[in-house]
């Protein structure tokens, strides 16, 4: 791996520290002020799914254009980057919402207690499963961006249309 592999991926963590607080932002609302989950040990996969749906396209927008511009500074036209930068999205998305709705339904785990600045707020499983998705789809579709979406294409690549 060259030097430039590590700029990248450091570009795309700070990209990706601000959708993960967008994505997740929106998750929470989404979960918390639209449908109510408190402390629920199960919630259900509509909830849960529309939820995570409504946060990723958020997260997408905001990735798409941080990262065409800035991570990998793509002039590639931005419709073709978009076309790739969507299939890239729904190969890590998808299985990445199975991942989330397979934890929450069949894996136990225990919800957590935060004391921070001596408020107290207990994190649902639910929230603790979304994150572990969040992860998942993070590491996916760096590595899918580089080498597809924003790939710097050379000689003959160039002339592909995909």
């Amino acid at each position: 791996m060259n030097k430039n592999f590590f700029i990248e991926a450091f570009k795309y963590g700070i990209v990706g520290i601000l959708n993960t607080f967008v994505t997740a932002v929106v998750i929470w609302l989404m979960m918390h002020a639209l449908f109510h989950v408190r402390d629920e040990n199960n919630v259900s996969a509509q909830i849960i799914s529309i939820s995570n749906i409504a946060g990723y396209i958020a997260g997408l927008i905001n990735s798409f254009v941080w990262n065409r511009k800035w991570t990998f500074k793509s002039k590639t036209a931005w419709k073709k980057d978009f076309r790739k930068f969507i299939l890239a999205f729904l190969i890590c998305y998808i299985p990445q919402l199975f991942i989330v709705n397979l934890l929450n339904h069949y894996m136990l785990i225990p919800e957590i207690q935060l004391n921070v600045f001596h408020h107290s707020s207990i994190v649902p499983p639910a929230y603790i499963c979304q994150l572990a998705g969040i992860v998942f789809y993070t590491v996916m579709n760096f590595l899918c961006n580089k080498y597809y979406t924003f790939r710097k294409q050379t000689g003959l690549c160039k002339h592909l249309v995909l």
